[in-house]
């Protein structure tokens, strides 16, 4: 069954799957965050990576790519033929597709491929149709219609009574179009960028490509392009409802909160409360600066809020990398039934267990993957730092942020291990 065992979905038998203390994993970590900032503060000293620093071409939109947009068109009909006349019960492809190709895969493909999401989108190819929009969204709202979609997810995939009731997903999805295409007809394609839970998440983590910047294939450094993240009310709840949604997920799947007899509203209440800390400490950690006005310090949060999102990676893959893999097989081979009638194109395919029978190469994967992000959030906050920060208070100014990194890491980590 694809969705079997979905509540603990994440990194399987935590500890177990590790053959790494986890005192050293830690030891290792915040010596490698200590390590990168001291180098920084001594070689690095001007800003490197600026918002100004973007390509002629990237002024305008890119125009969507027609192919993508058909094969867009076709998944997502697949996709709803598969949700809502395949079988009424757990074995239904759609759960599998939403759940681990489309939820977890955006972020590899996103890194592959740049912001596909906005080529393959069926809502901006009908939106397309029907104009610009009527009204002009409002900047106030910015990413906050994404943040709560966000939101909505984890809480149906996390911390409601059955991740899996086809009823609910049905739904969720249900709202969730008629949402996309209300807001694209009144608003145009801005409320794509700001309002779309996928969309903005696509866009995102498209900004730590390596392979392509603005839309356009080339090997690049990506840390140039995380800052034109294109700064907006409620971008940190977006990026702190990924991150302590991914924390919760671990959390949950710990065998001492496993054995607890908790209600949905308690499940729901934690969740929530994992995403709310981890956006209060960022906004704390961002304005612990001296020599700032407070309209100054009000907007810094903002301005360093691309620097989570390697954060946000690491973790994605070092929580769903198994999952995405493995679970990953069946979902793909499920497609090719989306009525549930016993299809079998490909034959009767075995699931290739690499990772979880490798297990020091997949410690190893695990724990780089979080140590990883974590570098490169400080590199990418201690470059803007120096950009946004009077010259005055440019280190001091880093230190609360950098202590919230060390503790980012060594929960992520702690986590990692307990699951």
């Amino acid at each position: 069954m694809i969705v079997a065992g979905l509540a603990q979905h994440g990194i399987g038998g935590g500890a177990t799957d590790l053959p790494i203390p986890l005192m050293f994993a830690m030891v290792g970590a915040s010596w490698a965050l200590a390590l990168s900032f001291a180098m920084l503060v001594v070689q690095w000293k001007e800003p490197r990576f600026t918002r100004s620093d973007v390509e002629p071409h990237a002024t305008e939109p890119r125009p969507r790519r027609t192919w993508l947009a058909i094969v867009g068109a076709v998944l997502t009909g697949w996709f709803l033929v598969a949700l809502y006349l395949g079988p009424s019960d757990e074995t239904n492809s759609g759960l599998g597709w939403f759940y681990i190709l489309t939820w977890v895969g955006l972020v590899p493909i996103a890194l592959l491929f740049g912001h596909v999401w906005r080529d393959l989108s069926p809502w901006r190819t009908i939106q397309s149709w029907l104009g610009d929009g009527r009204r002009t969204y409002p900047a106030r709202l910015g990413y906050w219609p994404a943040a709560l979609g966000l939101l909505a997810f984890a809480w149906m995939e996390l911390a409601s009574p059955d991740p899996a009731d086809l009823t609910t997903v049905r739904v969720w999805i249900g709202v969730y179009v008629a949402a996309m295409l209300l807001g694209g007809w009144v608003f145009g394609p801005t409320w794509f960028d700001r309002a779309d839970p996928f969309d903005v998440y696509s866009a995102i983590v498209a900004k730590l490509s390596p392979f392509v910047r603005d839309g356009r294939f080339g090997l690049h450094n990506p840390l140039r392009s995380l800052p034109t993240i294109p700064v907006a009310p409620g971008l940190v709840a977006v990026l702190a409802t990924l991150l302590g949604s991914t924390a919760y997920d671990s959390f949950s799947a710990s065998t001492s909160w496993q054995a607890k007899s908790l209600s949905p509203w308690q499940h729901s209440a934690t969740l929530f409360g994992f995403c709310l800390l981890v956006g209060v400490l960022f906004a704390l950690a961002t304005r612990a600066s001296g020599g700032l006005t407070a309209e100054r310090r009000r907007a810094l949060p903002g301005e360093l809020a691309h620097t989570l999102t390697p954060i946000v990676v690491g973790y994605i893959f070092a929580h769903y990398a198994t999952y995405l893999f493995e679970k990953g097989q069946s979902a793909f081979i499920a497609m090719f039934d989306p009525l549930g009638r016993g299809w079998e194109p490909l034959g009767d395919p075995a699931t290739n267990y690499f990772l979880s029978q490798h297990v020091d190469l997949l410690a190893f994967l695990k724990v780089g993957f979080v140590v990883t992000g974590h570098v490169l959030a400080v590199i990418a906050a201690h470059d803007r730092a120096l950009a946004v920060l009077p010259r005055a208070h440019r280190l001091s100014g880093q230190l609360a942020l950098l202590v919230l990194m060390v503790a980012y890491t060594f929960t992520g980590l702690y986590l990692l291990f307990s699951a």
